[in-house]
């Protein structure tokens, strides 16, 4: 059974758990999920993750075992909210993997509090607007046709928009698993729709060139629900960035091929800094891992 915690931060109270918290060899990590998802969502990736770093599992508020009062709040509400976190843990400096909409709490944090932030993950996230590119219109019609189905076949639909559609028709118990999953700890009406609309209001405009943490961004080129184009912009504002894609997956491309989700950002947060930047572009990004991988400079 998970321990939980509790963080106050004003109107809002943050669960979260520790794990690995005795191993002192190992880094933290911080883990936030997206829209959907409370910390059960990284389910696929904790083992292999924790094999290699202490980590911080979240519930984003308005989630899982986390409450809050109020009713509109933004991404930066959520980045101070992991901030206390971490004041609540005493974990001075950690690194962030935000997926999504926790993509952006994750660059939102690390540009108000870059000294919390060693390295940064980001994965299947955006910019945010303007100055982003806006979710797919087919997606948008799929989200507004979801509203007006029964829950349980909202969520599957919404489930199977965020696979590439050759997960879905080869592996359909993913989506069960999935569906299975966010039904665990859903919320309330009102908390999800303070979160999308945080997500949806959220624009970083071109602050991400603030960010000094070194960064991996990760998506799937099958991604419905971000454009992956997205990714693109992000490297190019972050100075200190690399890119990796992840061919043929969708957005939840930790769930579809978790083993190597978690392979290639222990390679990434373990790289010793003394060895050169990755080069931009995703295929040059995967060489690099492979060739430090060689040579010894991931374990």
């Amino acid at each position: 059974m998970p321990s939980n915690r509790f963080a106050d931060h004003g109107s809002s109270r943050i669960a979260y758990e520790l794990r690995g918290r005795i191993d002192r060899r190992k880094p933290w990590l911080v883990l936030i999920q997206g829209l959907g998802f409370d910390r059960s969502g990284w389910a696929p990736v904790t083992s292999a993750l924790g094999h290699r770093f202490r980590l911080v599992l979240i519930d984003n508020r308005g989630s899982g075992r986390s409450t809050t009062a109020d009713r509109k709040f933004t991404v930066a509400d959520m980045a101070a909210d992991v901030a206390a976190v971490l004041d609540s843990s005493r974990i001075t400096r950690a690194h962030v993997l935000g997926a999504s909409l926790g993509g952006m709490v994750a660059q939102e944090l690390a540009i108000e509090h870059p000294r919390r932030v060693d390295r940064l993950v980001l994965v299947c996230t955006t910019p945010g607007w303007p100055y982003g590119y806006p979710m797919p219109r087919a997606s948008v019609r799929r989200l507004t046709a979801a509203a007006s189905l029964p829950v349980k076949a909202a969520q599957r639909s919404l489930v199977e928009n965020a696979l590439a559609p050759d997960t879905v028709s080869e592996h359909p118990e993913l989506v069960e698993r999935i569906v299975r999953n966010q039904k665990a700890d859903s919320g309330d009406s009102a908390s999800w729709q303070a979160l999308a609309s945080a997500g949806a209001t959220y624009s970083g405009g071109t602050r991400q060139s603030l960010i000094r943490a070194p960064t991996l961004i990760m998506y799937g080129d099958a991604d419905a629900v971000v454009d992956p184009r997205n990714s693109k912009l992000l490297a190019d504002r972050i100075p200190s960035s690399q890119v990796v894609v992840f061919p043929g997956l969708g957005h939840l491309f930790f769930w579809e091929e978790p083993a190597r989700f978690a392979e290639t950002v222990t390679s990434f947060l373990l790289t010793p800094l003394r060895c050169r930047p990755a080069p931009s572009g995703s295929a040059r990004a995967v060489r690099w891992l492979a060739r430090s991988s060689r040579r010894g400079w991931l374990r």
